[in-house]
């Protein structure tokens, strides 16, 4: 020993210094740690007990270099902070195949650039391909060929981006049949925020999309029976007024409720991403829109905000709205070419208002002696079925009618 610091010194050999290095070393090691040493000319790292000052075994690692002159530089470092990490890192990694094993879900796991270096039990028992072919690249083989540039898209934003990677797929089942999956990976972050890995999963969904592509079948199809029931019956009506021209008025107000609520129910079912584009989203403007679009355009707006709604809030509107879209048409602003509607919606916090406003109609008089069908109508769509309220202000230069309901009442969910 040329040369040993102070710690060397302290702990192990106050007199190293002239002495053999490898005097410190336990018997049992010695004989691996000359052989290791005596490799030839390269460094080389060993780990080795020790036997302190005191006359206690340390376990140290201890990595060797020889410089230029042929000197060895040698440094000792604790090991035991070193086996106990790996030992909780084994521990950790049996626990979390324990876990991801026993999970339904595929699971796998990537280095921060996207390389796949872990995947599940059920990962293989699904896709039935050897353990270890699909590590790296080797994944994007196991997707359907129309799906991969739009999955692979999707995995390099999120690589790029840190954001949560979520996406359905086709992928290669062990029979040789493709099967939907939902992929899902979320980023594991060091301290500083940096990406320390990914962890993902996929889940098998090929049975319930499937199945929601069959509910759509069938949700297509009763949709399109209700409608046509809807034109049955309004046909029903007219047909029978022809035979008694005495209640012509009111078969035609009954057959325009009728188609109203045909329209309603058009807009404000359920759809799914491929009957949607054809209908546009389902919302208070649209249906208000919808059911003002046989007058003429310049005659009337809807503005304000806008909420969702679906068939439990589409019904008692259309109903509510055609009634007084009709009575305007009859005897109020749409009846004269100079007359204006204005419909001005307003939601704060859960409160929806709907603000309807005639002018420029022939002159209103005083409010009604007699609640008619409308009337009674208007309130058991507004204040019975959604819980709400409607008021009428019959005022000279036009009628207002202000509606008030809570947003939650126009949606199911």
């Amino acid at each position: 020993m040329l040369w040993a610091n102070r710690r060397w010194l302290d702990e192990l050999d106050a007199d190293a210094i002239g002495a053999p290095w490898m005097r410190q070393i336990a018997d049992a090691d010695v004989a691996a740690t000359q052989a290791a040493w005596r490799t030839g000319n390269e460094d080389f790292t060993t780990s080795a007990t020790l036997i302190d000052r005191s006359g206690l075994p340390r376990r140290l690692q201890m990595t060797l270099h020889r410089d230029d002159a042929g000197r060895w530089i040698g440094m000792a470092a604790d090991d035991a902070a070193r086996q106990r990490a790996e030992t909780a890192h084994d521990a950790a990694r049996a626990e979390l195949d324990v876990l991801t094993n026993a999970m339904p879900q595929m699971v796998w796991a990537t280095r921060p650039d996207g390389h796949h270096e872990f995947y599940n039990a059920q990962w293989y028992r699904f896709t039935g391909v050897a353990e270890g072919s699909t590590d790296g690249e080797g994944w994007s083989d196991m997707f359907h060929v129309d799906d991969r540039e739009r999955a692979w898209a999707r995995w390099q934003h999120s690589l790029a981006t840190g954001d949560p990677y979520e996406i359905e797929y086709r992928l290669r089942h062990r029979s040789g049949n493709y099967r939907w999956v939902l992929g899902r990976a979320l980023p594991v972050r060091n301290d500083d925020g940096s990406i320390r890995r990914w962890i993902g999963t996929c889940t098998d969904i090929d049975s319930a999309r499937r199945a929601a592509e069959q509910n759509e079948i069938l949700s297509r199809e009763l949709s399109h029976r209700i409608k046509n029931i809807f034109a049955v019956i309004s046909g029903l009506v007219r047909m029978s007024a022809r035979r008694m021209p005495e209640v012509r008025g009111f078969a035609d107000d009954l057959a325009g409720r009728i188609g109203a609520l045909g329209a309603a129910h058009d807009l404000a079912r359920p759809h799914s991403e491929r009957s949607r584009p054809s209908v546009g989203e389902a919302t208070l403007h649209t249906i208000l829109r919808e059911l003002l679009a046989p007058y003429a355009a310049g005659q009337w707006q809807v503005t304000g905000d806008d909420v969702a709604i679906d068939d439990r809030g589409a019904t008692p509107i259309a109903l509510v709205f055609h009634e007084l879209a009709t009575n305007a048409a009859k005897y109020g602003a749409l009846s004269v070419p100079d007359g204006t509607l204005t419909l001005q919606t307003k939601v704060v916090d859960d409160a929806v208002s709907i603000e309807w406003h005639e002018r420029g109609g022939p002159p209103v008089g005083a409010a009604p002696d007699t609640t008619g069908f409308g009337t009674r109508l208007a309130q058991l769509s507004i204040e019975q079925q959604l819980g709400g309220t409607i008021e009428r202000d019959w005022r000279r230069e036009g009628l207002i009618v202000r509606i008030g309901v809570a947003r939650g009442a126009l949606v199911r969910d």
